[in-house]
């Protein structure tokens, strides 16, 4: 008995039921946007220092894994971004995935300007990428490969060293934070077994 939903059509099929969501070939960027921003993700902040030895930080949730041996993950910055100059191939950078008590810390650092950080003088003498107390997990990494991607950076990371920690994560979905709870009954699933058979 298969899943509903799995029938091979000719036809062009919709979403939502009995296709009230036409498919659309003529979308705006915002219709664009919005569409993308139906795929529910966690948040992160990625930190790292410009060459001239400033902090930068930067709220993502295009982040995600990519292979295990050799470890690598990616997100993408925007091209224009004041940070892009810190993301030089070989650069170290850390990536912190949100727990759901750090909206602030998401909203902190998805804002343009400077002075994101509290800098001590201590830290200005050996610069490197800044870690964020409380985080659900980091991932410290450098600068594996840059690729342009349209009007974004697609950044890879190659993991150096991680730290984890239990929490909620902080999730994301249609332009608004929330949380993530399991559903009861459903056995928990390691997405790394039969690697083959999906796309995570």
């Amino acid at each position: 008995m298969h899943p509903a939903g799995l029938k091979i059509s000719s036809q062009p099929v919709g979403c939502g039921h009995d296709d009230v969501r036409a498919l659309s070939a003529a979308f705006t960027q915002r219709e664009l946007r919005d569409a993308f921003g139906l795929f529910a993700t966690g948040v992160t902040v990625v930190t790292a220092v410009r060459p001239d030895g400033t902090p930068v930080g930067v709220t993502a949730n295009s982040f995600t894994s990519v292979s295990l041996e050799p470890p690598l993950l990616l997100w993408c910055l925007a091209g224009g971004s004041s940070a892009a100059s810190a993301f030089t191939h070989g650069a170290p950078f850390a990536v912190h995935v949100l727990a759901h008590h750090q909206l602030d810390l998401a909203v902190n650092f998805s804002r343009r300007g400077p002075d994101k950080f509290e800098v001590d003088r201590h830290w200005r003498n050996k610069p490197q990428p800044p870690h964020l107390t409380d985080a659900l997990c980091r991932f410290d990494s450098k600068v594996h490969a840059v690729h342009a991607g349209g009007d974004h950076l697609i950044i890879v990371g190659e993991v150096l060293a991680i730290a984890c920690a239990p929490g909620t994560p902080l999730a994301f979905h249609a332009g608004r934070f929330g949380n993530f709870s399991a559903d009861r009954g459903v056995p928990k699933v390691d997405i790394w077994e039969n690697i083959e058979d999906h796309g995570y």
